[in-house]
């Protein structure tokens, strides 16, 4: 699900492979992708759950300007994943609740 080849848009070549963790499995993004860009074009297009009715939330707004996309991201909840960019090693898990406030 990744556009590789487009009319009038350049698409950088030979960006380094960044490997993540997302819900417990080893998966591959490339460097400038954004979270939620990565497994969109794994094909993964649940990010979250609404809190009441639990129903499935994607990219919607993917300007970071909505909570559609939010997940927990290295241990952190809330997380907007549509403008959070990859980063080797990150441990990415979707977000099923409100997610937790961590007292300082």
């Amino acid at each position: 699900m990744r556009i590789k080849k487009h009319p009038i848009l350049d698409f950088p070549q030979n960006r380094k492979v960044l490997t993540f963790t997302f819900d417990g499995v080893e998966v591959h993004g490339y460097e400038g992708d954004t979270v939620a860009s990565a497994l969109y074009a794994l094909g993964i297009i649940k990010l979250s759950e609404s809190i009441i009715l639990k129903r499935a939330r994607g990219l919607y707004c993917s300007i970071g300007n909505c909570s559609s996309c939010q997940m927990i991201v290295d241990g952190v909840a809330n997380v907007k994943t549509c403008i959070t960019l990859l980063k080797e090693g990150m441990v990415v898990n979707t977000q099923t609740n409100k997610g937790e406030i961590n007292a300082l």
